[in-house]
């Protein structure tokens, strides 16, 4: 942060013209330099400062941000394409079993209906 500038000496000029005696002008101005030098302030230029590292900060992450998104998006449609695969050999599984067991059962059915008169 920037320290705020204090003209010690036209402070004290200005007391001494309205009527107030030097010591005590003098005091005032040190009281004054003082407090200006304990605050610790922003300046408009401090502010801009920030709000430009506010904006990399802020582009930064946006970009970060798409990135990840990207990236996941791809790692989306990859375990997506090895689902439907694995889907693909389930089904594929799934008609052989059925098809087989169906085989059975006519079997089963013909050979019943041979040993009844």
């Amino acid at each position: 942060m920037a320290t705020v500038t204090f003209d010690t000496l036209k402070f004290v000029k200005t007391l001494k013209e309205a009527g107030v005696p030097e010591p005590q002008a003098e005091a005032f101005s040190t009281a004054v330099r003082e407090s200006h030098e304990a605050a610790d302030l922003a300046t408009k230029g401090d502010i801009v400062e920030l709000r430009h590292e506010i904006n990399d900060l802020r582009k930064d992450m946006d970009t970060k941000l798409e990135a990840s998104t990207a990236l996941l998006r791809h790692e989306i449609q990859e375990s997506a394409s090895a689902l439907r695969q694995e889907m693909s050999g389930m089904k594929f599984e799934l008609l052989k079993w059925i098809i087989g067991l169906a085989i059975a059962q006519a079997g089963f059915l013909i050979g019943i209906l041979k040993f009844l008169p």
